[in-house]
């Protein structure tokens, strides 16, 4: 058995590998905007009725902020090549998934963006770790 890894798997790691990182940076933007936004306007947002995780918007806007900072880390990180950064950035894309879907009261349609793209990075990373551990 053959120990040299194929340059279409390769090719799909380091595609894979750029995707999630790009798109963590991506969302980390998204996430320190809108912890930004929270913290210099905290008025901006209104809830309707009550709902059950319901926050004082500048400690959403230092969450968010903070996941956000976190996640264009550990972007740069995946493009540097640490190793680490791929499980760390796992941990971080779903607990930035599960903000964003206790921000739905805030601003809804822009939480079920940030979800999505949460969740693509999630598949792009557990995709690249599962064709690295096959290689």
């Amino acid at each position: 058995m053959s120990s040299q890894v194929s340059p279409t798997k390769m090719a799909w790691a380091e595609g894979l590998t750029v995707f999630a990182a790009s798109l963590l940076v991506l969302v980390g933007i998204f996430q320190a905007l809108q912890g930004l936004a929270a913290l210099i306007n905290d008025q901006r947002f209104v809830v309707t009725g009550n709902y059950i995780y319901k926050f004082d918007t500048t400690q959403w806007g230092w969450i968010h902020l903070i996941l956000g900072l976190a996640a264009i880390g550990l972007g740069v990180a995946m493009v540097m090549g640490q190793t680490w950064s791929f499980i760390v950035a796992m941990v971080v894309a779903v607990l930035s998934a599960v903000a964003q879907f206790m921000w739905l009261p805030y601003y809804p349609v822009w939480a079920i963006v940030i979800i999505a793209l949460d969740v693509a990075i999630i598949w792009a990373l557990v995709t690249q770790l599962a064709r690295s551990r096959t290689a």
